[in-house]
């Protein structure tokens, strides 16, 4: 135990898989939503039966003393396990929650997570546990994925490391992370897939009600512009906008909505955005044409109805003057990424 893996290959012939064990350490004012997916996915992929057993994977809640820890809603768990010696353990996850908080683990358990990685035990943030992590110094070296919503705080804090918050998680070597809330489950589920099997990987999303597993590839669904800019009323019609990516809206209906001429939206876009709201809505519907062409396999003329264009050309043209390159490049680039991704992993 303690040499696995995040890049690891997936398990394969006849040999019945051995058991997974994870210890999950938890945050001061921890995500509920992410903490529960992640060892419910573990928990129903390890079950026979649905009897909730512990047949092909196990799970400890660590902690440094066994006082109940609230989660960020107020509920609380007890911890089922001291430290005890992490190479005992395949992977050790953090949960992290509310980043107000001033000293999210104590001293303990910082020492816990430096013997882990000094064993070479492959660590995984789970929400902001990355933040925990970082604040650690053992996310060097290693790229980090954070939800849109914590991004910039993130690169504020650790400038020097490399973060991205376009993906839903990150498997990079001996580190793990994901942006939160249901990334928890497909983040588990790429781990069973590689640890136990894909059927029980399937059953566990099958009774989660999850259609498929997304992979560390797949992109998280918004990173919206309005919560970079201060003015209410600016954030107001940038919603409006995202609410209307297909069919689009006037910029004077725009305007009239938040109690402004045409003349003086624009100023305040200009003002708080750096940008026209033209621009706004063009730059709104690009990014979720992207999301699309990574997410999915529809067929460009689909993707550009999607996002308000009725022609093809049109839309190609907007979208390289976007991104300086064509949907159809933006799409075969991602490919041969995972392509490289999967073969790097199959070497280690």
């Amino acid at each position: 135990m303690g040499q696995s893996s995040l890049a690891g290959a997936p398990s394969g012939g006849v040999a019945p898989p051995r058991r997974l064990r994870i210890g999950i350490v938890l945050a001061r004012s921890f995500t509920l939503s992410a903490f529960a997916l992640f060892v419910d996915t573990l928990r129903l992929a390890s079950d026979q039966l649905d009897r909730s057993g512990r047949i092909f994977a196990d799970w400890q809640v660590l902690a440094s003393t066994r006082n109940l820890i609230s989660s960020s809603c107020g509920i609380q768990v007890a911890p089922t396990s001291d430290f005890v010696d992490p190479g005992h353990f395949d992977y050790i996850a953090v949960v992290g929650g509310l980043l107000s908080v001033d000293q999210p683990v104590d001293q303990a358990t910082v020492r816990f997570l430096k013997d882990a990685a000094s064993k070479r035990v492959p660590l995984i943030g789970l929400c902001t546990g990355t933040f925990i992590l970082a604040d650690a110094g053992l996310m060097k070296g290693h790229a980090t994925c954070v939800s849109w919503l914590h991004f910039q705080e993130f690169r504020d804090r650790f400038p020097d490391l490399e973060v991205r918050a376009d993906r839903l998680f990150n498997l990079d070597r001996r580190r793990g992370s994901c942006a939160g809330g249901s990334s928890a489950a497909d983040l588990a589920a790429a781990l069973v897939r590689r640890h136990i099997s894909r059927d029980a990987e399937r059953n566990a999303l099958e009774v989660l009600q999850i259609e498929k597993a997304r992979t560390q590839f797949d992109i998280q669904t918004r990173q919206p512009l309005r919560e970079h800019v201060s003015d209410p009323r600016v954030a107001a019609v940038l919603i409006t906008m995202e609410q209307h990516i297909e069919a689009g809206i006037p910029i004077e209906k725009l305007a009239a909505s938040v109690g402004l001429s045409r003349r003086q939206l624009e100023r305040v876009f200009h003002e708080t955005a750096k940008m026209s709201p033209a621009a706004a809505f063009r730059r709104l519907r690009m990014e979720r044409a992207r999301q699309i062409l990574l997410a999915s396999e529809k067929p460009i003329i689909e993707v550009a109805l999607d996002v308000g264009f009725s022609s093809t050309s049109h839309f190609t043209r907007e979208f390289r003057r976007a991104y300086n390159r064509t949907p159809a490049e933006i799409r075969d680039s991602a490919a041969r990424e995972r392509r490289e991704m999967s073969k790097a992993a199959a070497r280690r």
